[in-house]
């Protein structure tokens, strides 16, 4: 995955916050920059993102409009499992990732790891997977996830699978 530059972050920034497809002027409007930055600017860098995969474009009347291919957290995750694939030792890198985060971090990725639960005997309960996206990883290193982005299915965009699967393991979705 290509990384992004101080300019394409602002932009995705911009996108990510959106409710829906922006067009470039919209997208330079809404650019909190150092500096201002001039439409042709913005349109440059918006096509730059498109051919990086970051950004998909729709033809609305005379102008463009731009909305994220996935959401922040699916590129971010994207990020981390290919700077993992970049381990010598992968379990080392892991143990030292773990020590870093939070109390509140590592109770997430915890939870994360947890078989669902069973459903309960005489009752309906709220399944395990309740504000979970189901992520399944193939192992081996090269391991990539990617995830679906917003979608019809998917509005939350939180889904995300990988080809060859050897076991499943639930992400905390960002669905408020």
């Amino acid at each position: 995955m290509a990384r992004l530059g101080d300019l394409e972050r602002s932009v995705m920034d911009v996108l990510w916050s959106s409710d829906g497809w922006l067009t470039a002027r919209e997208v330079a409007a809404r650019l909190d920059h150092e500096r201002d930055l001039a439409y042709t600017t913005v349109l440059t860098v918006l096509e730059r993102l498109e051919r990086k995969g970051f950004v998909r474009r729709q033809r609305a009347a005379r102008a463009h409009r731009y909305a994220a291919v996935d959401s922040r957290e699916a590129v971010v995750a994207e990020a981390m499992m290919e700077a993992l694939g970049n381990a010598d030792d992968r379990g080392s890198a892991l143990v030292r990732f773990v020590g870093s985060v939070s109390a509140e971090e590592a109770e997430i990725l915890r939870r994360a790891l947890e078989p669902p639960a069973a459903p309960q005997p005489g009752g309906a309960a709220e399944p395990a997977s309740a504000g979970f996206a189901d992520l399944t990883e193939a192992g081996g290193a090269g391991t990539s996830v990617a995830g679906a982005g917003p979608t019809p299915d998917d509005p939350g965009g939180a889904a995300a699978t990988t080809a060859g699967t050897d076991r499943t393991v639930q992400i905390p979705t960002d669905r408020g």
